[in-house]
């Protein structure tokens, strides 16, 4: 199936990602985890959550933490332009059938919760509290100086439906991969906010998440992380990487913080701002896909994730299948 004409004008305007919700079962080793190894830095926190934002970041928060019985995520969050965009929103999605509420929620102005097509739990925003800068507050530094959020991946039984209903919201798609046999999507990278994605599906059981991705100032981060985490107790934590990404051309690492939860540390991809931009195909069975180096991915990658709360788990459409490690 090609890859659908991007909507550059969609029913409301949403500007980026924004935030993460995450169960953990044990608030303080996973506090440690974010802050202390991360690099993260503590907005609030009480006996039952922790916010947190990057280094770069003036809303109050890119991830919550919230104790809970079993490692799942509640919610997607993403912020759009507007208060009057929220109110497009509500009507969007009443009218493609999918459930709506108003919630309140810390630090944030009115909050429009909703879901996608295939039943991932998303929220959106307009104004959240607004903190200090602390990008040249250089003392605060460690771990792998987390500069921003960047992007979710998450599984999808069906990526050529996600890419339609993403599409529709406005998020255009800078590279892709095609199973050639069937001509179906096998994966998919779409951006808002100029940057090589926002979102991005791959194929497998869903919905659920696959990783979560922070922006870091340069590779040499990377390498700082993996020696604090092979020598402070983290070292089963590291799942796959450093190495550069075919797809994105960026410099990549992932690891697993201590509920199981896959982050991606994350640079140096390229701006895709123009909305002409053309999208790069790839072969699934191309090893440079994975990794410009060849290396593939471990089979947790492709089998693995966080699921979503209250959200049902089906088998993938497509049975295509990628190159796998030995």
């Amino acid at each position: 199936m090609p890859v659908p004409k991007s909507n550059l004008y969609p029913d409301f305007n949403i500007v980026r990602l924004s935030h993460v919700e995450f169960m953990v079962t044990d608030l303080a080793a996973s506090k440690a985890f974010y802050a202390d190894t991360l690099g993260l830095q503590i907005t609030f926190e009480d006996s039952e959550t922790v916010f947190f934002r990057a280094l770069e970041e003036r809303n109050h928060h890119c991830i919550i933490l919230r104790k809970g019985t079993k490692p799942e995520a509640n919610v997607l969050g993403f912020k759009v332009f507007a208060e009057e965009d929220l109110d497009k929103a509500e009507i969007y999605f009443k009218e493609k059938g999918l459930p709506t509420e108003w919630i309140e929620r810390p630090h944030q102005g009115r909050t429009l919760r909703t879901r996608d097509l295939h039943g991932v739990p998303l929220e959106f925003y307009a104004r959240m509290e607004q903190l200090d800068p602390i990008h040249q507050q250089y003392k605060l530094y460690k771990g792998v100086r987390p500069l921003r959020i960047d992007h979710f991946n998450c599984f999808s039984t069906n990526v050529d439906e996600s890419v339609a209903f993403y599409n529709d919201l406005g998020f255009r798609v800078t590279e892709y991969t095609e199973d050639e046999e069937s001509k179906k999507l096998w994966a998919a990278w779409m951006h808002r906010k100029g940057g090589v994605h926002d979102m991005a599906f791959t194929n497998g059981r869903g919905p659920r998440l696959h990783h979560t991705a922070f922006w870091v100032p340069n590779p040499l981060a990377i390498i700082d992380l993996l020696d604090l985490m092979s020598t402070t107790g983290y070292l089963e934590n590291i799942e796959r990487g450093p190495g550069r990404h075919g797809i994105s051309n960026a410099f990549f690492l992932y690891i697993r913080d201590p509920d199981g939860h896959r982050i991606e540390i994350y640079c140096s991809d390229y701006m895709t701002v123009d909305p002409d931009l053309e999208p790069i195909k790839w072969d699934l069975k191309d090893p440079q896909r994975q990794t410009l180096w060849g290396a593939p991915a471990p089979r947790s990658w492709f089998e693995e994730g966080t699921t979503f709360a209250n959200t049902e788990i089906s088998d993938s459409q497509l049975a295509a299948q990628p190159i796998v490690a030995p």
